[in-house]
């Protein structure tokens, strides 16, 4: 038996030992003590890795705790090293090139969206990072293996190289105040620059080289299910659910829209959107303003102390490969409480058909419930009042099987408290939009369930996929496209949203306590596994 204080220390072990090998996530998390350096991706790297997490596996397997909340911790570590362990067979840094450019890319933005270190100290400490980037991406021309590789996969990825050149010597230079500071950092981005171009160019011409398969399988898919989401089921009861729910949710459309053709209202509702990405952005922070104010006049969760939600464009980096909105965290090693909501502007060179797709797809009737998914109180809510906790690796491991779950369980909770009712709304016509894009939202996340399992257990083609998407969710042709190749790069991620939700809200309906006790207890828990968040919220 290993008592309370002892587990501790082997969690803040495993802590230190995992920041050392993924500086750049430390560094994103808020420790300063890893910001220098963007970390090793030669293949001994990885292995090592690997090695070392089956090492720290057995010796988190083999103790036990005394009381719940570090059972909990012991447990995620656990699922989090099962995860890594299932996953060694199948090797993103061999399969898929942006393994290596988010791992530039992301904490580089990161450092001047947080900005924990006055702006000296922060270019010098972009400067040192920015000088190992040629090594990095020559790492991932040296690791990817054509017969792993597949070229979706490798396409999306150059892509994302392509945005390299002026994410690093415009994007970032513009970020520093100071003259002097700004001319060294633009000169050592030129550099690091060309590496990326140079990416790109090996990237499009290994695509016709590459050999391998996107699909997963469906036994690691399920063994992922289980092991690291802590699932009672596999890939196939997954999609039949994911059946069952669209089934319901599709006859729920019928019934609001009046007809059983909802898709063409739906299709009407994209008609009203806003007239350019700016003006996209200024409604949706109209839009999370009203979700927090709702939030605080039905005293529905606590806030924590200094929160705030910064509604911004996407980083130009993110538009080539993800095309709806997204949200990043405060740091939550840190007491920085801001995020920011990402709102999806279409990538330079888009055509004005393409940017005109991406805004109908962001329709006046949509903004309200993806506010409410990616601020209050979906993303920014949950991640800023976990922040504010002290159980440091639940900080540090979350699973989007509870944080995109919670975020669809946001819009329903607001739903359930008249938040796209006529009353709240102001007429009945808009809280009718809204509503029916509220629920067609959750019928869209229906949707990922099925596609991304069939796709990955080899019975849906793209090509059906994309169709499946534009026919059975109301994404144009462009979005659905994106969000394919989504799925295909991501395999698990898309079907976390309604999974997770529909647990949350299991969860909820055995708690006894009050509603904001409940969203306190569970949400200030982590975003954590299915299985662990029960037994927090539940007592064991």
């Amino acid at each position: 038996m290993t008592d309370t204080p002892q587990l501790t220390h082997l969690v803040e072990q495993f802590l230190a030992w995992h920041f050392d090998r993924n500086p750049g996530s430390a560094a994103m998390l808020g420790s300063l003590a890893h910001d220098h350096t963007l970390g090793e991706f030669g293949a001994d790297a990885f292995t090592e890795y690997e090695r070392g997490a089956d090492a720290w596996l057995d010796r988190f397997a083999a103790v036990e705790a005394v009381d719940l909340q570090g059972s909990v911790d012991r447990d995620l570590v656990v699922a989090v090293l099962r995860g890594v362990r299932a996953k060694a067979t199948w090797p993103a840094w061999r399969r898929d090139p942006s393994t290596y450019t988010t791992a530039v890319l992301y904490p580089l933005f990161s450092a001047f969206l947080n900005r924990l270190r006055p702006e000296p100290e922060l270019v010098a400490s972009v400067v040192k990072r920015l000088a190992e980037v040629p090594a990095v991406l020559a790492a991932c021309r040296a690791n990817l293996d054509r017969g792993l590789a597949a070229p979706k996969i490798v396409k999306r990825a150059a892509d994302q190289a392509r945005t390299g050149r002026a994410f690093l010597t415009v994007t970032l230079p513009a970020e520093v105040s100071d003259p002097g500071l700004r001319a060294e950092l633009a000169e050592a981005a030129e550099p690091a620059a060309r590496a990326f171009d140079e990416l790109a160019v090996f990237l499009d011409e290994f695509a016709g080289r590459a050999a391998g398969d996107w699909r997963m399988g469906e036994q690691l898919y399920s063994t992922l299910l289980r092991e690291q989401e802590v699932l009672g089921y596999g890939a196939a009861e997954l999609h039949e659910r994911g059946k069952a729910a669209y089934a319901e949710l599709d006859a729920e459309m019928r019934e609001l829209a009046g007809t059983d053709d909802w898709h063409a209202v739906m299709a009407s509702f994209q008609d009203d959107h806003p007239p350019t990405p700016e003006a996209m952005r200024a409604e949706y922070e109209a839009e999370t303003r009203r979700a927090r104010e709702f939030l605080v006049e039905h005293d529905l969760v606590t806030f924590a102390e200094g929160e705030e939600c910064r509604v911004v464009p996407s980083p130009t980096f993110q538009r080539p490969v993800l095309s709806v909105a997204s949200y990043m965290s405060p740091p939550p090693l840190t007491d920085q409480r801001t995020g920011h909501f990402f709102v999806p502007f279409p990538p330079d060179g888009f055509t004005a058909e393409q940017t005109a797709q991406r805004l109908r797809t962001n329709s006046r009737a949509q903004l309200a419930t993806i506010a409410v998914h990616e601020a209050y109180p979906g993303h920014h809510w949950h991640l800023s009042w976990l922040a504010a906790q002290d159980r440091p690796v639940r900080k540090v491991f979350r699973t989007p099987y509870f944080s995109e779950g919670w975020a669809l369980y946001a819009e329903k909770l607001l739903r359930e408290h008249g938040y796209f009712s006529a009353e709240v709304v102001g007429d009945a016509a808009t809280a009718r939009a809204q509503e029916l894009a509220h629920v067609e939202a959750r019928l869209f996340r229906a949707a990922r369930m099925i596609v991304d399992t069939a796709l990955h257990c080899g019975d849906m083609g793209v090509e059906e996929a994309e169709e499946f998407m534009t026919t059975k969710a109301s994404l144009t042709p462009g979005t659905a496209a994106g969000e394919v190749n989504r799925y295909c790069a991501w395999p698990t991620q898309a079907p976390s949203y309604l999974t997770g939700a529909l647990e949350i809200e299991r969860i909820r309906s055995e708690y006894t306590g009050s509603l904001r006790d409940f969203h306190d207890t569970i949400a200030g828990a982590g975003a954590l596994p299915l299985g662990l968040a029960r037994k927090v919220a539940l007592g064991g």
